[in-house]
Parts: structure tokens; C-alpha cells; sequence
């Protein structure tokens, strides 16, 4: 048929250990390999880290805790690939963690953050 436009054909193969994303706002990670291992204290404040971002999703305020939360994902990001944390991430925790006082003074979460950190 001399009218039609030629159709394209897209053929993705094995992916398996493979990492990708597609489209504008697309985001890959990747984690292969063995898990990292991590210390008692370490997966405490992972654990924390956790649950804090849990209660400060349930809050009524996101946009005073966004800060917070994005530093907490962070943090629980890198413990999660590297077994541990920068002491200048755990710095700012500890400086968000402040600032955000009035908000987290009701959250036993934070106040379990804050004894870890």
C-alpha cells in the first residue's frame, strides 16, 4: 500500500542486570550485586530514618517538612547503597531536625532520630 507510513518496531531483549529509564521524568537505580552490610547502630538509624519519614508523610504541614523528608530520603538512600552515612549528611539531619522542632516535639520518631544522630 503506497499510502502508509512504515510502522517501527522497538525489541528489547534480556534485560536482567540491566539498569534503564524511559521518558522525561524518568529515574533509574541500580543494585546489583551483594547487599550491603551494615552495623547494629547503623541499621537503628536506618530503621529511624524510616520511620520518621512514615510519620512526617501523615503530617498536615508537608510543606514545612519538605526539607526534612528530602534530607531523610537522602540519607536513607545513601545507607542503603554504601552501608552508612556521611557525617555531613547526619550533620544536616541533626541542623533539619532543629529547625523542625515545633512540628517533631510530638513525634516519638524524631525524638528517636535525634538520640541516634
Amino acid at each position: 500500500m503506497a499510502g502508509e507510513e512504515p510502522q517501527s518496531h522497538v525489541s528489547i531483549g534480556d534485560v536482567s542486570n540491566s539498569t534503564f529509564a524511559v521518558g522525561s521524568h524518568a529515574h533509574a537505580r541500580s543494585y546489583h550485586g551483594a547487599p550491603v552490610s551494615r552495623d547494629e547502630g547503623t541499621e537503628r538509624l536506618l530503621t529511624a530514618l524510616r520511620e520518621l519519614r512514615a510519620d512526617l508523610s501523615r503530617r498536615q504541614a508537608p510543606e514545612q517538612t519538605a526539607e526534612l523528608d528530602e534530607a531523610l530520603a537522602d540519607a536513607e538512600d545513601e545507607i542503603t547503597r554504601t552501608g552508612s552515612a556521611d557525617e555531613g549528611r547526619l550533620r544536616r539531619l541533626r541542623e533539619l531536625l532543629t529547625d523542625a522542632a515545633s512540628l517533631t516535639t510530638v513525634l516519638t520518631s524524631a525524638g528517636t532520630l535525634a538520640g541516634l544522630l
